[in-house]
């Protein structure tokens, strides 16, 4: 299991633009990804809805949890996802 937290740099939060970026990148790894802010979970992978239902906003610190047999490089790439995108 591969874990790192990210805390929320864009003023409006996770919108639909970078939570489209994240579900893609997501898709792209065979492992289970999902995220967690403020005591909610959803699957990063479960589509834009999901994402955008935990209501995430400028400041909020997020866990991305990866459990998988591409955990590795999908907690590296992810990680710079989230530093590019939000």
């Amino acid at each position: 299991m591969q874990q790192f937290t990210y805390t929320i740099k864009d003023r409006d939060g996770i919108h639909a633009r970078p939570a489209g970026v994240l579900i893609k990148a997501a898709k792209s790894y065979k492992s289970k990804i999902s995220i967690e802010a403020h005591g909610k979970t959803a699957d990063l992978k479960g589509g834009i809805f999901a994402l955008m239902g935990l209501g995430i906003r400028c400041g909020w610190d997020v866990t991305i949890t990866i459990e998988g047999e591409d955990e590795h490089i999908a907690a590296v790439e992810l990680k710079e996802v989230f530093e590019s995108t939000i």
